[in-house]
């Protein structure tokens, strides 16, 4: 039988402060190694490490500029480090990517235990016309040895049968959908998760 014990962290950032948000992300991290040594895999929700704000409340003009990264780039630097001090395989929700051309992308990265970025997903649906990210143009897998292959999607992604059904034709299992909604949506989100893994047979 294979197993893949997952962390899904409810958790949230510091607003507006990311070296505040990444110390409580990788201290979570570290005491989820510490107390569940059987977990492989730590996921946390969608934009954590870029430090968002709640849905309504005042953010720093520019915040979503102001804290794109490159990838690779100095947040994953950080990210394989923690990876192979703890061993494990992380899904650290996403970030905003900064593309060569300037382009920002809302993307989820899945990191090694060896500290290699082993997959990078670029949200193909954003929630627009709240959120200003760049389409992505593609779907995304990655595989852990001797457990299997997990897709990666992104919070609204999941409104859209498609997402699924593409990442199971390219043979996902698993789909690891990293997700921001603090609204009465959620129950709808939920729905879909399930509706989602049901018709696709992969679990979300």
């Amino acid at each position: 039988m294979r197993t893949l014990a997952i962390a899904a962290l409810q958790t949230t950032p510091v607003p507006y402060d990311t070296e505040a948000t990444w110390t409580r992300f990788a201290d979570q991290v570290r005491a989820t190694r510490e107390l569940f040594p059987h977990v492989r895999l730590v996921t946390v929700p969608e934009l954590l490490l870029a430090a968002e704000g709640p849905l309504l409340g005042p953010a720093p003009a520019g915040w979503t500029e102001q804290v794109a990264t490159t990838v690779p780039g100095p947040v994953t630097d950080r990210l394989c480090a923690l990876a192979v001090e703890t061993g494990l395989w992380l899904v650290p929700g996403s970030v905003f990517e900064r593309a060569e051309d300037g382009r920002v992308f809302n993307t989820a990265l899945a990191i090694s235990p060896e500290g290699e970025i082993a997959a990078r997903y670029r949200k193909v649906f954003p929630w627009q016309p709240y959120e200003k990210a760049t389409p992505g143009t593609g779907f995304t897998v990655f595989d852990i040895p001797d457990v299997g292959r997990v897709g990666l999607a992104i919070c609204y992604d999941g409104s859209f049968p498609e997402t699924v059904r593409q990442l199971a034709w390219l043979g996902a299992e698993v789909v690891i959908q990293p997700t921001l909604t603090t609204t009465r949506d959620r129950e709808m989100e939920l729905v879909c998760a399930r509706a989602n893994a049901w018709t696709n047979q992969v679990y979300v």
